[in-house]
């Protein structure tokens, strides 16, 4: 399909950068109310040492960051015993023996030798009532993730990059976790070059987070396809868990954009997902979707199958029009170009939003244009 030029007004209502005042805009869909640190004074630390600090005390923060935090090398290397199920070419990502993993492919995975950097496996906790802030586009932690957890909430992660954890070695590290928690909004981030997940919600409840206008850019020298497309993209693995992802660029994938299960409520709006070699959506059981609004270029399978969760894809204009019970319009049409199909009509999907919070949702005509222009940090 074509995509003409932007209407002005549907890119102001989607803009949302940042300053060194601190966060700016809100979340749309479920995490709507998030506030973060709130009007914390912002503080700008110099260190990995005193980014960690804040990230993990106690007091309500705006954290500014405005350099890279480079972890690369600060814990040391291991090596040890590892696999390589896809395969020794120099493409193929090879895998560390975390939590036995490996004995899945005892038979089959020839055994490898992998050294890998310490820091990446366990990323920086990050406590209640944070606002992490990126300046322009200097805002970049490099060599370790992020991760909210045990019971954290009120969290706002904004216009950062996350980049460079292992990305030869799949448990190498994920970029953003999200496990035992609430309230969490991930907007304007770009995730790149990450050894296993770009962002994960954990087999616990993860309640309300809404992901935004984010780029997960999943260019590698290494994946598990041997293909350069990043397969480790977006696991949602909770227990009543409920995710918006909003205005998102997925880019250059081969898998797991996203895979929902585990009673996890997904509203996927707007969302480009672009150059995937490979498939998109992976619904497992208990994983409950309703598609709108976005649009699939180049992507060869737009849902895996057998898919054994529920999908509302948003198929016609009349089936649509039931939206209008609770969201209070009909559901937007999902586009597609050199794309594959897009099949699911379970009308019963809609009635698990009443009473939430819905993100808005535009027609998908601009929204390729839009996205590649605005998605992920520094936009």
């Amino acid at each position: 399909m074509k995509y003409g030029s932007l209407i002005a007004a549907a890119a102001a209502a989607f803009a949302s950068t940042a300053s060194a005042a601190g966060v700016v805009g809100a979340a749309e869909g479920f995490a709507q109310g998030v506030t973060g640190g709130g009007n914390a004074s912002p503080v700008y630390p110099t260190t990995t040492a005193e980014l960690v600090s804040y990230l993990g005390d106690s007091q309500p923060r705006v954290i500014m960051l405005d350099r890279t935090f480079d972890f690369t090398g600060t814990e040391g290397t291991e090596t040890t015993s590892g696999c390589a199920p896809w395969g020794t070419a120099s493409q193929c990502q090879v895998a560390i023996n975390l939590h036995s993993w490996c004995d899945n492919y005892e038979a089959s995975a020839p055994k490898v030798t992998v050294t890998y950097d310490k820091a990446g496996i366990l990323p920086i906790t990050v406590n209640s009532n944070k606002s992490i802030v990126g300046v322009g586009s200097k805002g970049v932690i490099k060599g370790k993730g992020l991760r909210v957890v045990n019971g954290a909430k009120n969290v706002i992660i904004q216009n950062i990059a996350v980049t460079d954890i292992n990305p030869k070695y799949v448990w190498g590290g994920d970029a953003i976790t999200v496990d035992n928690s609430d309230l969490v909004w991930i907007d304007h981030v770009t995730t790149a070059r990450i050894g296993r997940q770009h962002i994960v919600l954990g087999t616990d409840a993860d309640n309300r987070v809404t992901i935004s206008y984010s780029l997960i850019d999943g260019r590698s020298d290494y994946s598990a396809t041997c293909n350069g497309h990043h397969y480790w993209g977006v696991y949602l693995d909770g227990n009543n868990d409920m995710v918006t992802l909003k205005g998102n660029y997925f880019y250059y994938l081969s898998g797991r954009m996203p895979k929902v299960q585990t009673n996890t409520l997904l509203h996927a709006v707007n969302n480009l997902f672009h150059n995937i070699q490979g498939h998109a959506f992976e619904i497992g059981t208990g994983g409950y979707v309703l598609a709108e609004g976005n649009v699939f270029q180049d992507v060869d399978t737009v849902v895996e199958a057998p898919m054994n969760g529920q999908l509302f894809s948003s198929p016609d204009t009349n089936t649509n029009a039931q939206c209008a019970s609770v969201f209070g319009r009909s559901c937007q049409l999902n586009a597609f170009g050199n794309s594959g199909a897009m099949s699911g009509s379970d009308t019963s999907i809609i009635s698990r939003f009443a009473g939430k919070n819905i993100a808005t949702a535009h027609p998908p005509t601009n929204i390729a244009q839009w996205t590649m222009s605005n998605a992920g940090q520094g936009k």
